[in-house]
Order: structure tokens, then C-alpha cells, then sequence
């Protein structure tokens, strides 16, 4: 970083409210941390706040929806696997969430800077900086199932409108619904998802 500020370069990094300044061209493991990240999700809008109800639908309320999916796909999923499903989003505390229609837009530039922030995230959490193949897959499917629920139950689309983008709706429970697909105010939406990242993490 101090390079590029004697350069004269645009800043860029982000200081976060733990205190730690986290640089996107070159991001640090050791510059990530729970509760900024916990803090930022819950306060990202999914489908850029076009949702119904008293509070946004965050991100951090959509990654233990996916994760509850993909549990319910794959009971045998252990518990890195389910922590790399809750972290699948997690560069989205810096970037924000870029929804589908602005990323056809401007292609995949995004993608560079999503990933260098994604592996430094793996990279503390204990995980590989680049996942397998088949728990990528497993990630895909559960976020495409993720996606038709909220968008047949918060975001206005009907079924065929949903199955057209995100594909057949998932199996789930009246429990799931209930618990999952009423938006969190963004208090709440920190707690849990922190709370069930230390819950991985001991396991």
C-alpha cells in the first residue's frame, strides 16, 4: 500500500471499522476480519433493496439460507465445506452486491478483484484459497436455489419468471421459509451469521 500512495496512486483500500485497512489490489488474510465482515453483509442489500418487507433482505441473511439448502442437499457436508458455502459471498463486505443485469453489463472485470478478495478470505479462515470443483458446484446449485426463493417470495417474480433465470424451485420446509425468507433487521442479520461461523469454526 505505502507504494502505491507514494505514486501518487488512487487509494484502494478500504478502511474497515475494526480499524484495519484492507488493500483490494493486493488483500491481506491477516486483514480480514469476523466482525467486519458480519457487519457488512447484514447491511448489503440483495436484488439492490427491490424487496418486500421492513428491512432489506441482506446478504449476510441469503449466504444461511444457501448454506441451509445446501445442508439439505448434502447431509454429509462437514463443517469447512459448510463454512466455505456461508463465506461464498463474503468479498461482498467490500465490494457490495452487484446484481446480475449490471454484471452482464460490464462483463467480467469484477471477477479479478472478487476472487483476490475471496481467496484472502478462504486463507484466514482456514480454507483453501481455491475450492474444489464439486463443493463449487454444490455452492452454484444452493445459491441458484436461493435465488428462486427469494425472488418468488421477496422480489416479485412469478414462478415462471424464476424458473426461467434460476431454475426448478428447491424442496424446502414451511420452517425454512419461516426462518429464512422474512428479512432480518440488520442487527440481527450480524448476530446469526456470526454466530454460525464460530459454530464451524469450533467444529
Amino acid at each position: 500500500m505505502s507504494k502505491a500512495i507514494k505514486a501518487g496512486a488512487p487509494r484502494a483500500w478500504q478502511r474497515m471499522l475494526s480499524g484495519r485497512r484492507l488493500d483490494l489490489l493486493d488483500p491481506s488474510p491477516l486483514d480480514v476480519e469476523m466482525d467486519d465482515i458480519a457487519h457488512g453483509l447484514a447491511r448489503v442489500a440483495r436484488w439492490n433493496g427491490q424487496t418486500k418487507g421492513t428491512h432489506i433482505f441482506s446478504v449476510a441473511q441469503h449466504v444461511l439460507l444457501v448454506e441451509a439448502l445446501a445442508r439439505q442437499k448434502t447431509p454429509t457436508l462437514d463443517a469447512r465445506g459448510r463454512l466455505a458455502v456461508l463465506l461464498h459471498d463474503s468479498a461482498e463486505y467490500v465490494i457490495g452486491d452487484m446484481i446480475s443485469p449490471f454484471k452482464a453489463v460490464i462483463g467480467d472485470s469484477y471477477k479479478v478483484v472478487e476472487n483476490r478478495l475471496l481467496a484472502a478470505i478462504h486463507l484466514r479462515f482456514g480454507l483453501p484459497a481455491k475450492l474444489p470443483d464439486a463443493l463449487l458446484k454444490l455452492i452454484k446449485a444452493a445459491d441458484r436455489n436461493a435465488a428462486y426463493l427469494e425472488s418468488t417470495h421477496l422480489a416479485g417474480f412469478e414462478d415462471a419468471e424464476a424458473r426461467k433465470f434460476f431454475g426448478p424451485p428447491p424442496k424446502y420446509s414451511a420452517a425454512m421459509e419461516r426462518d429464512y425468507l422474512t428479512p432480518w433487521p440488520a442487527s440481527t442479520a450480524a448476530k446469526k451469521f456470526k454466530e454460525r461461523i464460530e459454530k464451524l469454526l469450533r467444529a
